[in-house]
């Protein structure tokens, strides 16, 4: 497939970096912007030493201030060195609305792999709506809706907005998927990552690059990552990424009790098996309408 603009037509008036340099400068611009800040949440007491929040307060934190530093740099390379509108990124005006379907989706699609974890004996249902009990605990989940939402909809403007796009004007679409999976991959390793979170974390993204390029924006996968972060860490008490938000469950508590394939184990119900089965069969369908519907393909 040849080069192009994905999303819009708009032209770059600036600089745009060669097709080789866009995902090191990807991981610069995540990586720089969150350590000058890391430092100063694990001084605050607000992260561990392994970057791992502290508390509800710290999940504040590093949900807002750090992808909050990363969509600043982000945007301040688009509007001064690329000189590109936010529409030729993904963020088309007339799109916006599709924010609440992709929110839609993700509930759907993380509670089908919390189910499909249930139904196979990975993991056993213990006190329903425990959230209820405390009006306060409904409070910080309302607020960790729109902290998710906008730490989700910061990482799709950068990987499925800028790189996927930039990645394509400059090489072709095929490439640009798999190198923004690789680099969206490799920023969610760890050494003791599992193998099998690390082949779900490469199809989120596939996922993803494929609904924005049938979509022609971004809207849509970043309601549908900020729902699916969401529910994982407060529906159902698993841990979302690994990290645990300790709050009672808000539809059901799913207490572990088979083999981490199952249940996804310290990654949680994104380490499953369960999640590569819903992964694939978004994939398929995203892919199979591009080919069935012609008008779709851009």
């Amino acid at each position: 497939m040849k080069q192009q603009a994905i999303y819009s037509a708009d032209p770059a008036r600036g600089w745009l970096p060669w097709g080789a340099l866009v995902p090191f400068l990807a991981v610069v611009l995540v990586v720089l912007p969150d350590f000058p800040l890391s430092l100063l949440l694990t001084r605050w007491r607000l992260v561990d030493a392994h970057d791992t929040p502290i508390g509800l307060r710290g999940y504040y934190a590093f949900l807002l201030l750090s992808f909050g530093l990363i969509a600043l740099a982000v945007w301040a390379w688009v509007h001064f060195v690329e000189r590109r509108s936010l529409a030729s990124i993904g963020l088309v005006p007339r799109k916006a609305k599709s924010l609440l379907t992709g929110l839609a989706v993700g509930v759907g699609t993380s509670s089908a792999i919390v189910a499909g974890i249930w139904i196979a004996g990975g993991a056993r249902a213990d006190g329903f709506a425990r959230a209820f009990s405390t009006p306060i605990n409904l409070v910080h989940m309302t607020l960790l809706l729109a902290c998710f939402t906008f730490q989700s909809s910061v990482e799709e403007i950068v990987f499925r907005g800028w790189l996927l796009s930039g990645m394509a004007r400059k090489l072709n679409v095929p490439i640009a998927v798999v190198v923004t999976s690789v680099v969206f991959t490799f920023l969610h390793f760890g050494p003791r990552v599992h193998w099998l979170f690390l082949v779900n974390v490469f199809l989120f993204s596939v996922f993803a690059c494929f609904w924005s390029l049938r979509s022609g924006n971004v809207w849509g996968v970043m309601g549908w990552h900020g729902a699916w972060n969401w529910l994982l860490g407060v529906g159902f008490e698993t841990p979302v990424t690994g990290l645990d938000l300790k709050l009672p469950a808000l539809i059901v508590r799913m207490i572990p009790s088979g083999p981490a394939l199952l249940t996804g184990g310290a990654e949680g119900p994104e380490g499953s098996i369960f999640c590569t089965a819903v992964l694939v069969v978004g994939i398929a369908c995203l892919a199979w309408s591009r080919v069935a519907r012609p008008e779709l393909r851009r």
